[in-house]
């Protein structure tokens, strides 16, 4: 492993993560995968066929360093979400106010859930995780930016968002996101794999704040400059 730009010492977990440390609190980063030709799922509609084992390594170090997660609820279902052990918190952002099924029956806090006060599974989820960690932002579409204000208040300051690319395309368009972390993995899949991104356009400049290397995998920390 090397680092191609920054500082730090990428080869000893304590360099890996310092170098991924947030600059500042509040700080929203954004982690995603995809291959080199822009497939962020493989053919079974899942992130787990593109990425590899240092991709795992990096996405174990931002989850340590967050405060909570925040997952769309179509990624946590296709990417098989659990909360066990001592992990930082699960968001999972749900319009319908739907509780993936392998999210269930955890302990009161590793799940939360961000919804509307129109969202046809509402009770449900107030019943299923306590209405203390049921976030119903707005009416009919999810608040991020009062969500986002909702989980500082609680203390949750470092989020990690894992996607998918509609919520990711979501916090772009709300104006939220501090830094994207992207691994290119040296993998060609064709096919009509998602991209890390989707929804309406938007234009958010970034620079490049380090790129670390292995095997040809890339792995790139990107700041937001707005």
């Amino acid at each position: 492993m090397r680092l191609l730009h920054g500082d730090g010492d990428p080869t000893t977990p304590e360099g890996l993560r310092a170098i991924y440390a947030p600059p500042r609190l509040p700080w929203l980063r954004a982690n995603m995968v995809s291959s080199l030709d822009g497939a962020a799922t493989g053919s079974d509609g899942r992130s787990g066929t593109v990425n590899n084992a240092i991709d795992v390594d990096v996405f174990h170090v931002l989850r340590d360093l967050a405060d909570a997660v925040l997952v769309g609820a179509g990624t946590a279902i296709a990417e098989t979400y659990t909360a066990k052990g001592e992990g930082a918190p699960i968001v999972v952002v749900s319009r319908r106010g739907r509780v993936p099924d392998e999210l269930r029956g955890r302990e009161p806090g590793a799940v939360r859930l961000a919804t509307v006060a129109e969202a046809p599974g509402l009770e449900a989820a107030r019943d299923e995780l306590g209405e203390e960690y049921v976030y119903a932002t707005a009416t009919s579409e999810v608040d991020l930016s009062a969500l986002l204000d909702r989980l500082h208040e609680e203390g949750m300051r470092h989020l990690l968002c894992e996607g998918g690319p509609s919520l990711l395309g979501s916090l772009l368009e709300a104006g939220v996101v501090d830094e994207l972390c992207h691994t290119i993995t040296p993998k060609l899949l064709a096919g009509d794999g998602r991209r890390i991104v989707t929804g309406p356009p938007t234009d958010v400049p970034v620079s490049l704040g380090s790129l670390i290397e292995q095997d040809g995998t890339l792995l790139g920390r990107w700041l937001v400059t707005t």
